[in-house]
């Protein structure tokens, strides 16, 4: 029986990062995963190949240029199932190539097979060799189960691969149908219906809940909806599915709870996932995952109730970002082998990568009128800066949340092109404890949409010299004169 320090089960983000580190830690290394190739689910049916696909479709469609020449502007007058896919397939062969490239390096060996729990520290592996299934046993100190998700796929809807479709079979078959049905409007969700009304298919979204995103700032998402409306997607919000059947031709037809009718061409059913952890035999080392398939764990140590066992990444659920699944296994790795590691008390940031796309970081509005704490905001629109007009933005806004007494910046909310690097700046300033000062005081490169900083912290600037006391000073003052 081979006996290794760490076993890491699945090679997504957590997984991957968890390996490396404990590698370059001196520790002996192996990686099991069921797909032919390295990645997991981001890699494959995730972040990376809908990105890809989001990228195609506003390059091909001539999106971002939309604006200035006018919404018939076009790159390509027709665009094809090959042109989302050839992209696709470039950046997936890469990115493999490059995970390999690494785990080569690093002296981590991969197998590729499907491993279960023999006991809290044996894994046995079932994989294929030369036409039939063999299984073996490996042994470990430490064990990371990074096994991802999978999409929620509820009996009653007809996945057929052909016109329904769960997020994996869609992405892993980019189509271009003359109409399509999103089915929830989570992450994944809302990213595909706006790429693909990006490409000026008609695009219905349906979700059950009457707010979007609700663990992000609601001003910008509200603007993203504003702006998915006026490019004329159909929204069924506070809607729920009750089934789909076809029609005589054999489109799919959406039923909602309130009786209307959807039809469409396609329909993608992208409400939820759940952990990929049926086949793992929890039961054989004390592990139960929840009604979802997902486990808990300490999220300082990412450690299970089982101490050698530690879970990471979208199977321990929120926040089910690449990102923080990265940070995750870094932790792991780090804890499982004695090397003390910083704790990372900070909100991470979000990407929403919708059309436009969205980013977060620290306190929403919400937060901080929950936590009791006085604040104030300030705005930038990027329509109004020089590098917004240059480039033709009609959407998009840069809004700070500051601290009204100590003007701590304490969050960053951006929507519109760039919206996920332009993040990282405010994210810089508010973990280091900075006020809006750094905004106002600093030169921003001119043309740029970083300079919405300085135009949403002058705004709050301005703000921020109104005192309360004078505020209801004014107030007073002006019920009186009304009276008068």
């Amino acid at each position: 029986m081979a006996h290794y320090d760490f076993i890491v089960l699945g090679a997504g983000p957590a997984g991957r990062r968890a390996a490396i580190q404990a590698a370059k830690l001196g520790k002996s290394v192996v990686v099991v995963d069921d797909r032919a190739k390295v990645g997991g689910v981001s890699v494959h049916t995730g972040t990376i190949p809908s990105k890809t696909l989001r990228e195609t479709a506003l390059n091909l469609s001539g999106w971002r240029e939309r604006a200035f020449y006018g919404q018939g502007y076009r790159t390509r007058t027709t665009i094809c199932s090959d042109d989302l896919d050839q992209r696709i397939g470039k950046t997936f062969d890469y990115e493999v190539a490059v995970l390999e490239h690494q785990f080569a390096r690093n002296g981590v060996q991969t197998i590729n097979g499907r491993g279960s729990f023999v006991s809290p520290h044996e894994i046995a592996v079932r994989r294929e060799l030369d036409g039939s299934f063999v299984e073996e046993v490996i042994k470990a100190d430490k064990i990371l189960i990074s096994v991802g998700t999978r999409p929620f796929r509820p009996a009653h809807i007809p996945f057929n691969k052909t016109n329904v479709f769960d997020s994996d079979n869609f992405i892993l078959q980019p189509q271009m149908p003359s109409s399509l049905t999103v089915v929830g409007g989570g992450v994944i969700g809302l990213e595909y219906a706006t790429i693909f009304s990006a490409l000026d298919i008609p695009v219905t979204l349906i979700e059950p809940n009457e707010q979007l995103l609700p663990f992000m700032d609601k001003e910008i998402v509200d603007h993203l909806v504003q702006s998915m409306r006026e490019r004329g997607m159909s929204l069924r919000l506070g809607c729920s599915l009750s089934y789909i059947h076809f029609s005589e031709s054999g489109d799919p037809i959406c039923q909602l709870a309130d009786g209307r009718l959807i039809g469409s061409k396609m329909v993608l059913f992208a409400a939820g996932r759940e952990g990929a952890t049926s086949s793992l035999n929890l039961k054989a080392c004390g592990l139960e995952a929840d009604s979802r398939g997902r486990l808990e764990v300490d999220r300082t140590t990412f450690q299970t109730n089982v101490p050698n066992i530690y879970a990471a990444g979208d199977v321990i659920g929120f926040p089910s970002l690449a990102s923080t699944s990265m940070e995750q296994g870094r932790a792991v790795a780090c804890h499982a082998f004695g090397k003390a590691i910083a704790a990372d008390d900070q909100k991470p940031p979000y990407g929403v990568y919708a059309v436009p796309e969205l980013s977060s970081v620290g306190m929403t509005e919400a937060d901080a009128q929950q936590a009791g704490i006085p604040y104030e905001c300030g705005i930038a629109r990027f329509k109004e800066t020089s590098r917004g007009h240059i480039m033709g933005l009609e959407a998009g806004i840069l809004k700070l949340i500051c601290h009204r007494e100590t003007r701590k910046l304490i969050g960053v909310h951006v929507v519109g092109e760039g919206a996920s690097e332009l993040v990282h700046i405010g994210q810089a300033v508010l973990i280091l404890g900075g006020t809006i000062d750094y905004f106002v005081e600093n030169s921003f490169n001119y043309p740029t949409l970083a300079e919405g900083y300085k135009v949403a912290a002058l705004d709050l600037w301005n703000r921020l010299q109104v005192s309360p006391a004078k505020s209801e000073a004014k107030s007073v003052a002006k019920r009186k004169k009304k009276a008068a």
